[in-house]
């Protein structure tokens, strides 16, 4: 396999901004499908790749695997701020098809992360489902821009975070549950959520959880002993890579999955 390293120009974010690439070296010629992987709030583009064995569990694989910098900014259009959704399904994702072979359509495309990233990629799934077909989330922050945030300005998040969702973000268009209970049922895309059992956001997974069941969305949830750390995260991004696969249109996706770890 290649890994390179994307330096593009996104319009959306009015500067130069980077992603890593993971791309095929199989007997498959392609067109391959595409995951997108997510980083977490304290993190780059470079991360997955550092703290993973990502390499290694993609390496005998047709996908190619695109983890683009994302900022602070929880992958949304900041009110004020920087626009990393707008950079990611707009900017990110023409680009990459353009240069790469790959399968131009919903069935060829998923996304997934951790924490922040957890939160961005059901995020994007559910604002673009024409554009991806799953999404899975680590241990995400699956309850932001859903509860009020703090109002004290002494809290620095609350007030990093305000600049991004605003003031009363509640039902807004970076709020996963009103999302997901307004999407068309005929264009769900599949999800997959787990979260270790001492992380510090298991309620809010269990949340989304509770409200996936009661509005009838099907989707796969786990809770594995585990925290917010790497190790949990390295040992679960396998599983999500067998669930994408089994989302993803790929001929010959069975014999695919018994090359996973």
């Amino acid at each position: 396999m290649a890994l390179i390293e994307l330096k593009y120009f996104s319009g959306a974010l009015l500067k130069q901004t980077a992603a890593t690439v993971i791309f095929p070296e199989t007997k498959i010629e392609g067109p391959f499908p595409v995951f997108y992987l997510l980083h977490g709030l304290s993190d780059d583009h470079t991360m997955w790749q550092r703290r993973t064995s990502i390499e290694r569990y993609v390496q005998s694989l047709p996908l190619i695997v695109v983890m683009p910098d994302g900022g602070r900014g929880f992958y949304c259009d900041a009110i004020a701020g920087m626009a990393w959704e707008t950079s990611i399904a707009r900017d990110l994702v023409p680009i990459v098809d353009k240069m790469f072979p790959t399968i131009r359509e919903r069935s060829g495309r998923c996304v997934g992360g951790l924490s922040m990233g957890g939160y961005g990629a059901v995020k994007l799934a559910l604002r673009y489902p024409e554009m991806f077909c799953s999404a899975n989330s680590h241990s995400g922050a699956l309850g932001f821009a859903h509860w009020a945030l703090s109002t004290d300005p002494g809290n620095s998040f609350a007030v990093e975070f305000t600049r991004v969702i605003g003031a009363e973000p509640v039902g807004g268009p970076n709020d996963l549950f009103a999302l997901a209970e307004a999407l068309d049922p005929a264009v769900r895309p599949a999800l997959s959520i787990d979260c270790g059992t001492s992380d510090h956001l298991l309620d809010a997974n269990r949340a989304f959880h509770a409200h996936l069941t009661e509005i009838g969305y099907a989707h796969e949830y786990t809770e594995f002993p585990g925290a917010h750390d790497w190790s949990y995260w390295d040992e679960h991004i396998q599983q999500a890579l067998k669930f994408h696969l089994s989302a993803l249109e790929m001929p010959k996706a069975s014999a695919i999955e018994s090359r996973l770890p």
